[in-house]
């Protein structure tokens, strides 16, 4: 990371950023898709002792990266439950369908 020279010169780094991490957001939500289909139920897909795993993993990860594990911790466990919310619909949604498989 280079030194910025003025404000508008951050927001442009800033503008660079937030689409990596947009496009690498559209990423994360393609496998937790996926991860839908392997779970039995409602409690597995929200997993909690999974998210506290994913968010020790993420504050060592900050402490890292030069970043404030708080900030890490809050953004991650926004973003988790906004995915968990994604998800349960998306279990429902395969679960509806294997019912509608099941022969009659």
């Amino acid at each position: 990371m280079e030194p910025c020279q003025s404000l508008d010169e951050v927001r442009v780094c800033i503008d660079r950023l937030d689409q990596q991490i947009v496009a690498l957001l559209g990423e994360r939500s393609q496998y937790v898709k996926q991860a839908a289909a392997f779970k039995k139920d409602t409690d597995a897909v929200k997993a909690p002792a999974r998210v506290e795993a994913v968010i020790e993993k993420v504050r060592g990860l900050a402490l890292a990266n030069e970043l404030n594990p708080l900030v890490a911790e809050q953004v991650y466990r926004a973003m988790i439950a906004a995915f968990i919310d994604d998800e349960l619909q998306e279990h429902a949604r395969l679960q509806q369908g294997d019912n509608d498989q099941i022969p009659r």
